[in-house]
This record gives C-alpha cells, sequence and structure tokens, in this order.
C-alpha cells in the first residue's frame, strides 16, 4: 500500500509550479567577475559591482519569477571589497610616489646647497 502521490520519474522533473526560479541571466556573471576582482585584478570589481546592482534591480521586479539574488548579492559584495581595496591600494601608491618626490627634491636641494 503506497500513500501520497509518487515521485517524479527519472527525466520528467519537477511539476509545473514546483521548484525554484530561474536564475537571472547574469547572477553567474557577477558572481565570476566579483571572485576573479578579489583574487587578481581589482578593476574588475566595477563591472560587478555596476552588473550586480542592475540585476538585483531586475531580480526585485520580477515578483519572485526571477532567483539568483544570493549569487549576484555575493558577487556584487565581492566586486564592492575589491573596488575599496583597489582605492585604498591607488591612493597608498600615490601618497608613496609624492613622499619619494619629496624625499628625492629635499635631498638634491640639501646636497647642492653645503658646497
Amino acid at each position: 500500500m503506497s500513500y501520497g502521490t509518487p515521485p517524479p520519474q527519472p527525466g520528467q522533473g519537477a511539476p509545473y509550479g514546483y521548484g525554484p526560479p530561474p536564475n537571472h541571466p547574469r547572477a553567474t556573471t557577477v558572481l565570476v567577475l566579483g571572485i576573479l576582482a578579489l583574487a587578481f585584478c581589482g578593476i574588475l570589481g566595477i563591472p560587478a559591482w555596476v552588473i550586480g546592482n542592475t540585476a538585483l534591480r531586475e531580480i526585485d521586479a520580477s515578483n519572485g519569477t526571477i532567483g539568483g539574488r544570493g549569487t549576484v548579492q555575493a558577487g556584487r559584495v565581492c566586486g564592492i571589497i575589491a573596488t575599496v581595496l583597489l582605492a585604498v591600494s591607488v591612493v597608498f601608491l600615490i601618497g608613496l610616489f609624492a613622499l619619494f618626490a619629496v624625499g628625492s627634491i629635499s635631498t638634491s636641494t640639501s646636497s647642492g646647497t653645503a658646497g
């Protein structure tokens, strides 16, 4: 004696109306860009951030017919972190170059007045 409905047969999939909605078409792209931005190239964080914002707006506007919000959010956050790290690095390098430039100018002027 069996109870309930039988499980779907292999190849049939879930009945219509069941299961999660399909992911946003750019969900994986945003996640890959965000991870690559953190791991290798911080400049990829900017497109991950921008595309992620657009994808989140589209997911929110779909009223539940498009999924992948977690994937998009993860890629977007990675993109934000990579962009902030890139900005901090650029500011640090500019400050370092300015420090070396001031140091070399003061060294050349002090050596010229000693003679």
